[in-house]
């Protein structure tokens, strides 16, 4: 019998975030449960937070799981806006442990992938054809990459190199804040970032998701890029819902 509930989480730079999933409509059941990201953000202290949202939420089945790293097989291989001790953590393992579940019921993404696949399914269909990229601007830049609704997994493009910069370091949304950047300023440096990405991957589209597209009115229209621009359906709440699905249907890369 497919699933018709899920749970996933959403783990980022400043906070940890969890929430019930109707897995027929790929919206939230009920509220999410947000926790602050512990300082430092070692596997151990990020995994006694996700115990926590599980066990607030009461869910007892399978977790899907997100991580700001390059995932293979249930492993981080890259640790960004996160402790640096997560570089070869089995998270697969470190999470079913503390959950008490088995490593197949725990399935373990990077976040902007998740995020990606709840958009690839629950969002315009326009994104199903051709090169899609999606971008999540929160703590970093995320980044997930399909073709024809296909997703190619671990994409960095948030880290590409953008006037002598790492791209997240200067249009990331945690850097609009930082810096105090009016939404015009920080459109500028996204403008620019998308400008070279763009050229680099030559996509027929991009959605931009992560927090700051609450705000989208404020600054998606003064993008002026060659490529469509729409802005993420599932909003902030993508990677959890593509968490909990990932999770539903064992998917893991």
């Amino acid at each position: 019998m497919e699933a018709t509930r899920g749970f996933g989480i959403d783990i980022g730079g400043s906070g940890i975030k969890g929430a019930l999933v109707d897995l027929a409509e790929g919206q939230l059941i009920g509220d999410r449960i947000r926790i602050d990201t512990p300082k430092p953000s070692t596997p151990e202290a990020v995994a006694d937070v996700v115990a926590e949202i599980t066990a607030q939420a009461g869910w007892d089945g399978p977790v899907g799981v997100t991580l700001p790293a390059v995932v293979k097989k249930g492993v981080a291989h890259t640790a960004a806006n996160i402790d640096r001790k997560w570089i070869g953590t089995d998270a697969d393992a470190l999470f079913a442990k503390r959950l008490g579940r088995g490593v197949d019921d725990v399935a373990m993404l990077n976040d902007a992938d998740a995020a990606g696949m709840a958009e690839i399914r629950w969002g315009d269909p326009i994104a199903r054809r051709g090169v899609t990229a999606l971008l999540t601007f929160g703590t970093g830049i995320g980044s997930a990459v399909f073709q024809d609704g296909k997703l190619v997994p671990n994409t960095e493009f948030g880290h590409i190199e953008v006037d002598g910069f790492d791209a997240e370091k200067k249009a990331a949304a945690s850097v609009k804040d930082s810096e105090e950047l009016s939404y015009p300023e920080w459109a500028e440096r996204v403008n620019r970032y998308l400008s070279v990405l763009e050229n680099l991957i030559w996509p027929d589209l991009f959605i931009v998701g992560g927090g700051v597209s609450k705000k989208s009115h404020k600054w998606v229209p003064l993008l002026a890029i060659r490529t469509p621009v729409i802005v993420a359906s599932l909003q902030n709440n993508a990677g959890i819902v593509g968490a909990a699905a990932a999770a539903a249907e064992g998917i893991e890369h």
